[in-house]
């Protein structure tokens, strides 16, 4: 079985509070493609992994540092995302 984290990111909050955003939309299209390679025994994790009005040229993301930090905690019990 091969766990998938799903990453979204948009640089600013504009569009945040919407009921659907570009998060959502980013999410939802991870999650199709992952779901078209379940014969390949991809499973989408439900731990949401969300960036939102954070600049992709700094690694200091919030989300993104859980992300890594979650792998590396995986990959100490002989697992990985």
């Amino acid at each position: 079985m091969r766990r998938c984290a799903i990453y979204t990111r948009k640089s600013s909050e504009e569009g945040l509070e919407q009921n659907f955003n570009s998060l959502d939309a980013q999410r939802e299209a991870c999650e199709a493609f992952i779901a078209s390679q379940k014969h390949e025994g991809w499973q989408v994790l439900s731990q949401p992994y969300d960036d939102g009005g954070f600049s992709g040229a700094t690694m200091e993301r919030p989300a993104l540092q859980r992300l890594l930090l979650d792998d590396r905690r995986q990959d100490r019990r002989g697992g990985g995302l």
